[in-house]
């Protein structure tokens, strides 16, 4: 081997040692870990308790379903509200644009533990600002944290909040890539900025649309922060309980490890599997 590259090799060296020690060693342990019974003090071969468990417990499918909920929700209304606020925010007209960026993307470099007292506070019951106003013209108080719908609005709402300035950032990226040529030869031809919206900006903006809801669909799944803080651990009765947070309660909880490996890995692939199938619908067809 060459000296050049047994120097490159040996500067490199820190790195994969602790590339190992903190990522694939991790990886790998879990994995073997997924296969064991480790209930007991000793550690047995035992793979269909906690994989087929992951087909029977009702709370496993519970936290999925409120997963995929989330997800299914969250995401697209997240990623069409970045998309308006980037064309916004690239508008010509619009003064002090570098301001008005950062207080979109603000929300990202806000402590979760914070931001989550906040909304706990805005949709607090008899405190809150949000029934408050909703008292003011009128109409019902909602006990936001009593019933599973609303819990899991307010968990929606804390999210798109938290990261749609990001996704604002990202897609804002992709449209000042456009060539601005194309918008003069549509103005020439009379197109209207509704179509030029729909023919021009969508199609131009898609890898970077696909990029953006690749990076949220793994986000929500592995969404835990929020039920945690926010409702109370995944409450009322489980109502918010996100695959996430699952996995925390059977490792850390109840230390119950191989389980809580076995549910890891299968969240895993399920973000594996919508980011591909995500990528795939994105491609560009002959």
């Amino acid at each position: 081997m060459p000296l050049r590259t047994r120097t490159a090799y040996f500067f490199l060296t820190p790195f994969i040692g602790i590339f190992v020690v903190f990522w694939i060693w991790p990886i790998g342990y879990s994995a073997y870990l997924s296969f064991m019974n480790t209930r007991g003090p000793v550690y047995s071969f035992n793979p269909n308790m906690n994989w087929g468990r992951l087909l029977v417990d009702p709370a496993f499918a519970n936290a999925l379903k409120n997963t995929l909920i989330l997800m299914a929700i969250q995401v697209p209304v997240m990623i069409a509200l970045a998309t308006l606020l980037a064309v916004a925010l690239n508008s010509p007209l619009l003064k002090a644009r570098g301001l008005v960026r950062f207080a979109f993307f603000a929300p990202v470099v806000v402590s979760e533990v914070a931001y989550a007292a906040v909304f706990r506070l805005i949709f607090n019951a008899d405190l809150g600002v949000v029934n408050k106003t909703l008292a003011s013209v009128g109409l019902p108080e909602v006990a936001w944290f009593s019933h599973p719908n609303t819990a899991m609005a307010v968990i929606i709402i804390a999210v798109t909040w938290r990261w749609v300035g990001y996704n604002t950032i990202i897609i804002l990226s992709g449209l000042q890539s456009i060539p601005k040529d194309v918008y003069e030869a549509a103005i020439l031809d009379r197109v209207s900025r509704r179509q030029q919206f729909l023919y021009i900006t969508v199609p131009l903006l898609k890898p970077v649309l696909i990029f953006a809801s690749v990076l949220s669909i793994i986000g929500s799944l592995q969404l835990f922060t929020e039920p945690f803080l926010i409702t109370d651990r995944g409450g009322p009765g489980g109502g918010t309980e996100t695959l996430g947070l699952f996995i925390y309660r059977q490792g850390f909880n109840q230390f119950n490890f191989g389980y809580a490996s076995a549910a890891a890995y299968t969240l895993a692939a399920l973000a594996v599997a919508f980011s591909v199938i995500n990528l795939r619908l994105g491609r560009d067809r002959p």
